[in-house]
């Protein structure tokens, strides 16, 4: 709903692929959309893109088709630090730590976006189409009243023959991926495998169950074992402590012959569950196997009882277990996620190395009920303001329809809080490329103490 409906995907497409058997980021502006200009979001989704690249060590593909900053938003997109000098700066520095950056000019690169070129490795440039100038023809007319087209001052024959900023010239977009695709062929770099793996093997369940399992109605719970028996190989899932803290379901499997960690809500968090989940984190810690949080959590449990439990310094525990924690962590919301309970699980705050949410997932504060039902409390016990029967029943249908939007999978992936919806089939391909990709990364040196707490 951003910007009327005219951005759609922030104007640029990120993701992982395998070019000639190398994990890369890739980054494609979309031209078609504001002609590939930079949006706040756009400037985030990039910058979510290098940080994936980074943490894993992948090189990065830039196909670029972009007219530079939004001038409208320059104000979000130009001066402060996450803006756009962001993206150079992080790309200077991958390449200083050994990650390959290279880019394809598809189209126009002027302004600011001139940099992605000109500070990659190698540059492929389209012959007739593409366009490197930190100024463009209209910018230099009224600089320095000179005319010049867009060819004599940019263009791709310029470029690799004369300023030196390109490295081929290709005839086709076909043309430049096929080179792009013989440069990453020749970047000799090792895709060894730091963990053990297994043969892959089919979950018993069929993964398009996943869709009847799980309720729209968050108050109507579900066994999230029956999630992860749809997602794991062979459907085996060895728990950890099945019979204490149960409402956080614990234990480890193979996700396409690669050993995950999995910590699944079964209710609301209560002591004993969230100690149980930093012991077991410590455990997956210790023997260097990856993390998934499956969530769906209304949060840790609430009351006297729960607070004369020790539920504060409990759940800290989980807490401090999870953001320490050294190994790849990744996190799928499956379902609700409210409150601390969102924080305890791995949300986004904590970093995980990637996070995605279900079409049907929730990501609030609290859920619509309690939380409209605080707000209407406050308004009663307002000073300055006298509530009344009307007042009270606008401000609960404006609570609730601002819960409705806001707490929305759509809305929230749109800003960037997580890294993509997928549907509950793909959940077990999107973690199996997850799981690959963390595997390449050498595991920590420094073991840790487990502690049974």
């Amino acid at each position: 709903e951003q910007y009327g409906g005219r951005v759609h995907s922030a104007g640029v497409v990120t993701g992982i692929g395998v070019v000639h058997g190398t994990h890369c980021v890739i980054v494609a502006n979309d031209s078609t959309v504001k002609g590939g200009a930079y949006y706040p979001e756009t400037v985030k989704k990039h910058i979510r893109a290098q940080e994936i690249a980074q943490q894993h060590q992948l090189p990065c593909i830039y196909l670029v088709d972009c007219g530079g900053a939004y001038l409208h938003e320059w104000d979000r997109v130009f001066p402060d630090r996450d803006h756009f000098g962001n993206i150079f700066f992080r790309q200077c520095n991958m390449s200083a730590q050994g990650l390959p950056q290279l880019a394809a000019v598809f189209g126009v690169s002027t302004a600011g976006a001139a940099y992605i070129p000109a500070l990659s490795d190698e540059v492929v440039m389209v012959r007739g189409n593409a366009t490197i100038h930190l100024g463009g023809p209209s910018i230099v007319k009224v600089a320095i009243n000179e005319e010049i087209s867009p060819e004599e001052l940019g263009g791709a024959e310029m470029h690799t023959t004369v300023s030196g900023v390109s490295d081929y010239i290709a005839e086709t977009e076909q043309e430049a991926l096929a080179r792009m695709r013989d440069i990453v062929a020749g970047l000799n770099r090792s895709s060894q495998c730091h963990q053990r793996r297994q043969q892959s093997r089919p979950p018993v369940y069929d993964v398009d169950e996943l869709k009847g399992i799980v309720s729209k109605d968050f108050a109507q719970p579900y066994d999230m074992r029956e999630v992860i028996a749809r997602l794991v190989d062979a459907s085996e899932f060895q728990e950890f402590k099945p019979q204490w803290g149960t409402s956080l379901i614990c234990g480890t499997a193979h996700i396409d012959g690669y050993p995950v960690g999995i910590l699944g809500n079964n209710g609301p968090l209560f002591s004993d569950a969230s100690v149980k989940g930093a012991h077991f984190i410590s455990l997956c810690e210790q023997r260097h196997i990856p993390l998934l949080f499956l969530q769906n959590v209304p949060g840790f449990m609430v009351g006297k009882a729960a607070e004369q439990g020790g539920i504060s310094k409990h759940s800290a525990k989980l807490v401090y277990a999870m953001s320490c924690a050294r190994v790849p962590r990744f996190t799928v919301v499956v379902g609700g996620s409210y409150g601390a309970g969102n924080y305890g699980m791995c949300g986004r705050g904590f970093r995980p190395n990637l996070m995605f949410a279900w079409p049907n997932s929730v990501v609030a504060t609290m859920s619509p009920d309690i939380g409209t039902n605080v707000v209407l409390e406050l308004a009663k016990t307002s000073i300055s303001n006298q509530a009344t029967a009307e007042s009270l029943a606008k401000l609960d249908q404006e609570t609730r329809a601002m819960y409705a939007e806001k707490s929305n999978a759509y809305y929230a992936t749109s800003r960037i809080w997580d890294d993509g919806i997928i549907e509950p089939g793909q959940t077990r391909d999107v973690l199996a490329l997850c799981l690959a990709v963390a595997a390449t990364l050498p595991p920590e040196d420094e073991r840790r103490y487990v502690y049974r707490m």
